[in-house]
Order: C-alpha cells, then sequence, then structure tokens
C-alpha cells in the first residue's frame, strides 16, 4: 500500500453537547481513492468537515503531509492543498459559472488547458458559462462544484456524495473525472452511497459506525464479499445500485 498523505488518529468531535466522531482511525493513502461508508449517521460527513477545519477536533491528530492540521483554520487547510465538495455543493447561484471558477482558482484566472480538460468531462459547463449559476440544473451544478475543486491541482479532494440525486450519464462522466484525477496524482477521500461508482474507483474502503472506523478493506475485497457487506452496511452492494 502507498504511503499515507492523509492520518486521523483517534479523533474525537463534539458538536454543541453531540459526541460525534468517538475515536476515528483513518489512513488515506496517497495517490489512490479511499471510500467511506456507513449508515446514515455513522460520521462521514462529521469525519470530511473536521479535516477540512469546518468543525473541530475535541483530541486526537489529523496529520496531512506529515503535518498536524487540526487546530489550523478552513483558508489554512486549503492553502495546504486540500479541496471539499460539500454535499449541498457551496456554489455561488447568483454569480455565472465563469465566475464560480475564478474564485475557485487561488492563483489567478483558471489556466485554459485545465478549464478544457474539465470541459472535456463535463461540457455543459462550457454552454453555461456565462449563465447564473443558480440556472442549472442539479446534476450540472454538482458538475460545477467538482470543478470548482480541481480547477487548480490539489493533493487532496473530499468529496460528499456527488452522485446523490444525479443522472447515469452524468455519473459516467464522473467517474471519468476521477479515474483521470488519480491518473495524475490525486489523492481522493469520498462519501458515496452509489456503490456502483465506488467500486469503480475505489482502491481502499473504510466503513463507519457509531462515530468510529469499524473496517478496514481493500475495496475489491469489500465489493466481492456481501456475507461483509451485510454485517457492515445492512444491505449488499447490489441492493444499492
Amino acid at each position: 500500500m502507498a504511503e499515507a498523505l492523509l492520518t486521523l488518529e483517534g479523533v474525537h468531535t463534539h458538536i454543541g453537547q453531540y459526541h460525534i466522531l468517538q475515536g476515528v482511525d483513518l489512513t488515506v493513502p496517497r495517490g489512490g481513492l479511499t471510500v467511506l461508508l456507513g449508515r446514515n449517521g455513522a460520521g462521514k460527513t462529521t469525519t470530511l468537515r473536521t479535516i477540512m477545519g469546518l468543525w473541530k477536533p475535541s483530541r486526537g491528530r489529523v496529520t496531512f503531509a506529515g503535518r498536524d492540521i487540526a487546530g489550523l483554520s478552513t483558508p489554512d487547510i486549503a492553502r495546504a492543498g486540500i479541496a471539499y465538495v460539500p454535499e449541498a455543493m457551496g456554489i455561488f447561484s447568483d454569480l455565472t459559472v465563469a465566475e464560480n471558477m475564478t474564485l475557485a482558482a487561488r492563483r489567478g484566472p483558471p489556466d485554459k488547458a485545465r478549464l478544457d480538460w474539465i470541459f472535456a468531462f463535463f461540457p455543459a459547463l462550457r454552454r453555461f458559462w456565462s449563465q447564473p449559476a443558480g440556472v442549472l440544473s442539479g446534476g450540472q451544478k454538482q458538475m460545477l462544484a467538482i470543478a470548482r475543486a480541481v480547477v487548480e491541482p490539489r493533493a487532496l479532494i473530499l468529496v460528499d456524495e456527488p452522485t446523490k440525486g444525479i443522472a447515469p450519464a452524468i455519473i459516467d462522466n464522473m467517474i471519468g473525472a476521477f479515474a483521470e484525477l488519480k491518473r495524475e496524482g490525486t489523492t481522493i477521500l469520498l462519501v458515496e452511497q452509489n456503490f456502483r461508482f465506488a467500486a469503480a474507483l475505489g482502491d481502499t474502503v473504510a466503513v463507519m459506525d457509531d462515530g468510529r472506523v469499524v473496517h478496514r478493506d481493500r475495496m475489491a475485497a469489500l465489493a466481492a464479499d456481501e456475507a461483509a457487506q451485510t454485517r457492515l452496511l445492512g444491505l449488499t452492494l447490489d441492493a444499492h445500485q
């Protein structure tokens, strides 16, 4: 297995009076795609938000590229090379697609070659380039959210359920885009319920339950083990497709 780019060690996160993460241990190997699975309420989104500094861990270490980032602000974590695509997408509906992309580019106007690469997977973004992002469909907004995260190369991308409510044709384009990101060396941590998508892309998998990681494996091994799927997730992967 490749060296770890990101590790969480004994991470606890409280939100108000609620103790959501209860000692999360997670390793994300460099250059691969790690899938984070679990039933609703297991703590998957809280894990991503804790990594990104949106919620502060009350205990434990979050180490990225050898540096403890648990105490950093969200902007500093982003500057360190981590991008986040939340389930809510986080786009600016009143701004044009072009303006959304420009805001996401830290080093000035987006690079033309990079935009052409993005348009190859998400051609609707070229078509609506000068239109307000609010006119996009749900699937097109998800394309824009992902495109914003990858408008510049990032070391690590955190993605929360990118295929939720998205048409199969767009999902196929996303598979191509994420596969290409992997080929260029980007590390991805993905929360996902579409197991066809997860199995097509995932290298490693971690399963969460009740605020902890309870199972780690190769994604291919879990995809082939229906008994483990039922034990850990309640349903087999086939039942989720």
